[in-house]
């Protein structure tokens, strides 16, 4: 017996908190840098305190995922660790921007490098098992409406979580620390109120989704539930041995994908300061600085804003031209706009080389879950798709690594790292056509 038709509503609800979570992210993503350069770190040092998010997601994402699939209680399987992830998350974001009133602890620096480890590893348990949740809930008709709504769903909320420094500023709180602080006011609000928007959406999809009981999930999925106290335990090795090939194919498009992002991510605030604000933006407190990273969070925000739309677009493209043509595109129109911001200098048309990161954007978050889920076995589900996060941080921590000595190979200039993110991007974009699915398009 297959599973259900899901209503829109229902599916809806799997992934609205989801649009919380991503609000704290995009405030995380678009500010992190920011902060961490106020509370004394510099461009070439700031991509190793940024390897706490992908080295968290290394270690916590098949550990939720191997527990969530054997977790079962009252809430459901996956729903408690989405909701104690969002308490985590929602908690270091109000401490994160504080970090200078902590000094009889760690030494501001410090402390907000702690708070962004703790930030991100809570992220990482709230969104693996969002993932696996629209894997174990929609059947194989509906899986890429499922995974294209959380993807709008994540965008709409990038949107507002990339603009809401901005938005904070226009309605009159300061965009630059006051006297003897190193935080701005803005900045500030915006991690207080992206923390509670994320507790109260996820709080909505925890309320709203009831989740398959044991019998019902061993129905929908052909599972011999007495069969299954027999089987030897295995462990994470065997499991990674014994994935489908199709893992492996898109953990290389993944790697390329998601090693651009991470340049782009950290070193974009740095790089438009630099190529449009110019002299008047080297002092991480100055006006110039702080309005580069404003505008980062507008780019970041419309790039997502066009990653929402392209969503719901998405399942008409690719039962029309197929998953893997509609993916590939994607990711070669992010190439092409991050290797245009080279020769951009009007901090407008910035917008229009970001659009091109929208699409690709959108493809990112949908296509290789849709793709992957359909070849993986339903009782592994949550474990297989923490494995799979490891397609997402290692390249984040190769990045990381090597962001420092790529910055000092091209004098210092943060805009060739933008450049070099493209190029991984179109490398990407070709990988796609190496991928195998189970089943024809």
């Amino acid at each position: 017996m297959g599973k259900p038709n899901l209503s829109f509503w229902q599916i809806w609800n799997l992934s609205f908190g989801f649009l919380g979570v991503q609000i704290g992210y995009s405030l995380q993503n678009g500010n992190t840098s920011r902060i961490l350069e106020a509370l004394g770190a510099d461009v070439h040092s700031i991509g190793y305190f940024w390897l706490a998010a992908p080295l968290a997601g290394l270690i916590v994402q098949p550990i939720i995922g191997l527990s969530s699939d054997k977790t079962w209680t009252r809430l459901g399987r996956r729903i408690p660790f989405i909701l104690f992830g969002a308490i985590v998350s929602a908690l270091a974001m109000f401490f994160m921007p504080n970090a200078e009133y902590f000094t009889y602890l760690l030494t501001p620096l410090a402390f907000g490098a702690v708070m962004l480890l703790l930030m991100d590893t809570s992220f990482n348990v709230t969104m693996q098992p969002f993932r696996a949740l629209v894997g174990d809930m929609v059947n194989d008709e509906q899986r890429n409406l499922g995974y294209s709504l959380q993807s709008a769903l994540i965008n709409f909320g990038a949107v507002f979580g990339s603009l809401l420094p901005w938005i904070l500023v226009k309605i009159g709180l300061s965009n630059v620390p006051a006297a003897g602080e190193k935080v701005a006011e803005s900045v500030i609000w915006s991690f207080y109120i992206g923390g509670a928007i994320l507790l109260a959406t996820v709080l909505w999809t925890v309320l709203r989704t009831k989740e398959y009981a044991p019998k019902e999930h061993a129905e929908y999925n052909n599972i011999d539930l007495n069969a299954a106290e027999d089987k030897p335990k295995e462990n994470i090795f065997n499991l990674i041995g014994n994935a489908p090939k199709i893992f492996w194919q898109l953990g290389i498009v993944q790697f390329f994908s998601w090693f651009a992002l991470f340049l782009m991510w950290v070193y974009t605030t740095r790089a438009i300061a630099n190529q449009v604000w110019g002299p008047a933006a080297l002092d991480a407190k100055s006006v110039g600085f702080n309005e580069a990273g404003d505008w980062t969070g507008v780019m970041f925000a419309f790039y997502s804003g066009v990653a929402a739309l392209f969503s719901l677009l998405i399942p008409s493209i690719a039962k029309s031209i197929g998953r893997k043509k509609t993916y590939s595109f994607s990711l070669f129109m992010g190439g092409l706009g991050l290797i245009s911001m080279f020769v951009v200098e009007d901090k407008n048309m910035l917008l229009l080389s970001i659009s091109g990161v929208g699409l690709a954007w959108a493809a990112i978050l949908a296509m290789p879950y849709a793709m992957l889920s359909g070849s993986l076995p339903a009782e592994k589900m949550g474990v297989y798709m923490g494995l799979f996060n490891a397609t997402i941080t290692l390249p984040q921590i190769t990045a990381g690594l090597l962001g420092s000595t790529i910055i000092v190979l091209f004098g210092g200039e943060p805009m060739a790292i933008i450049v070099i993110a493209g190029i991984s991007l179109l490398i990407a974009g070709l990988a796609v056509f190496f991928v195998k699915e189970k089943v024809q398009e």
